[in-house]
Parts: structure tokens; C-alpha cells; sequence
């Protein structure tokens, strides 16, 4: 039986004070990303193309219009705000720089509030900055992992090692492709230790090289790398990170190409900081 005042499981209420502080998280967030030259997008909720960005078609919440062509419920921001912005507005603005507030649905009934950025032609650097800045105006401090991409799509493609493996980090199934750099690679975590890179194959070296300068540019702590990391969004391909805090993760971004288009991007997660704000006790 399904009572009256049940919701869904995954989905989300706010009333009273947890309301009051999403719209202030959400309005600080507004400014300081207008602050920083973003302007705002509204996307719409539902869209043609969410298929194209995930590995698992299943995480979609799918529907038909009223011509029978199927569409989806908006389950992630960013290739809709990069195709719109060049190709639904075109000349019609010259922004480079767009932000959304809005939530994203995935299958069956999981709703997330996120608040993000997507910078046309940016820099890693400059995008993790401004999630980092977010973050810490809402007090919040998490470990930031920086990876690349590039590195496990090498070892899978170059290397022989298994794509599921590197997805689900199963170490041992790693290891056994044999190759005597490798062991140091899968426990490579701080960022001194890419100092020296003269170990690696020379297209490995070179990818954690990108990882080391785009870290030198980061003035921040605690920070860890994680070469092997794998983002299951497909447009990532290049430098992504993670803020995150035990089991939680307050944002997530990098760098991507979409249609053609070279940008940098993040999203926050806006109901994994209100809920530590409330049990910090700031709210």
C-alpha cells in the first residue's frame, strides 16, 4: 500500500530551514558564478539526446513525445548546455560561460539538485578553481582527486587491461597484464610522486605529466591523485576531478568535448552540502 503522503524513494523534499538553505546556497552560488562571468541557463527537462552520454542507457527515465520519438528526462546538464549554447543560440550570444541551478533525474525515481558550470573552450585549472571557491563560501573543505581520463582508456586500449576492470579498481585483474610499471601506477597517489615519470611508457608519462602541471596550478589541500580513476560519463576525456568527503561527493568536473567543442566544466552537488551544513550544524 502507498499512503498519501508517501514520495518516491531517491527523491527529494525540502520545507522550513533545509528550504531556507537551499535558496541561499543557491543564491550564493548565482552570485559568485555571476561574479565570475557565467551567465545563467535554464535547460529543459526533457531531452533527445541524454543517450549519448552515458555508458548504461538504463539510468535514464524514458518517455515518448507526441510524434513517438523517444526523449528522456534531463539525467545530466552539460551536453545540453553546450549544444544549446552553440548551436540553438548561435550568434545570438557571445558567452563562453554559462551556469545552471537545476535538478537531474536518473532511473527509476532518483532526483539530484545540482548547481554547475560550463565554460566553452576553459581550462581544467580554471573551472576546479571556481568549484573549489563554491565550496569553500558554503564553509566546506573536501579531499579534491585529480585524474586523467586518457591514462585507463590507454591502458585498455595499448595495454590489454579490461575496461570493467579499471571501472570497479579491481586490482588484481589489473595487475596480471604483466607490465612492471604498472603496480607503481595503480598505487601512485600523492603528487610528489610524479616528480619523476621516467618509469612509465612515453604515452602514459606523458598523460601524467598533464596531471602534474594541472595539480602545480591548484593551491589547495588535501589533494590526492588517482591515475586510474574512471568517470562513466563518455564525453569526459582529458583532466577530471572529485570533492569529496568519506562517502559523499560535493562536486565533480574537467575537461570535455562535445559535437566538436572543447570546454571545461563542474557540477556541485547542492543536496550533498546542504545536508552537511544541517549536520554541521550552520544551517
Amino acid at each position: 500500500m502507498i499512503f498519501e503522503h508517501e514520495i518516491p524513494a531517491g527523491s527529494r523534499l525540502y520545507f522550513g530551514a533545509g528550504a531556507r538553505l537551499k535558496r541561499r546556497i543557491e543564491a550564493k552560488a548565482a552570485e559568485l558564478l555571476e561574479e565570475r562571468e557565467y551567465e545563467e541557463i535554464v535547460t529543459p527537462i526533457f531531452s533527445y539526446h541524454q543517450h549519448e552520454s552515458f555508458d548504461d542507457p538504463k539510468e535514464l527515465i524514458r518517455l515518448n513525445d507526441a510524434a513517438n520519438h523517444e526523449v528522456s528526462l534531463r539525467a545530466d546538464s552539460t551536453a545540453d548546455v553546450v549544444r544549446i549554447a552553440t548551436k540553438r543560440l548561435g550568434r545570438s550570444t557571445g558567452s563562453k560561460k554559462w551556469f545552471y541551478i537545476q535538478p537531474v533525474y536518473r532511473f527509476p525515481t532518483r532526483e539530484q539538485y545540482q548547481i554547475g558550470a560550463e565554460h566553452l573552450g576553459g581550462s581544467f585549472g580554471g573551472v576546479a578553481a571556481d568549484a573549489i571557491a563554491l565550496l569553500e563560501s558554503l564553509k566546506i573543505r573536501p579531499l579534491l582527486q585529480v585524474a586523467n581520463i586518457a591514462i585507463p582508456r590507454l591502458l585498455n586500449e595499448r595495454y590489454g587491461v579490461a575496461l570493467e576492470d579499471l571501472k570497479s579498481m579491481h586490482i588484481e585483474r589489473i595487475l596480471s597484464a604483466g607490465y612492471p610499471w604498472l603496480k607503481r601506477l595503480v598505487y601512485l597517489h600523492r603528487p610528489e610522486e610524479l616528480e619523476d615519470v621516467s618509469a612509465y611508457p612515453e604515452d602514459i608519462a606523458a598523460e601524467l605529466v598533464r596531471i602534474r602541471e594541472a595539480v602545480a596550478g591548484l593551491d589547495y589541500r588535501p589533494l590526492v591523485i588517482s591515475p586510474l580513476y574512471y568517470a562513466k560519463l563518455r564525453y569526459y576525456d582529458a583532466l577530471i576531478f572529485r570533492l569529496y568527503e568519506e562517502n559523499t561527493i560535493f562536486a565533480t568536473g574537467g575537461i570535455y568535448r562535445i559535437d566538436g567543442v572543447r570546454a571545461a566544466g563542474f557540477a556541485v552537488l547542492t543536496d550533498a552540502c546542504i545536508a552537511k551544513i544541517i549536520h554541521k550544524g550552520n544551517a
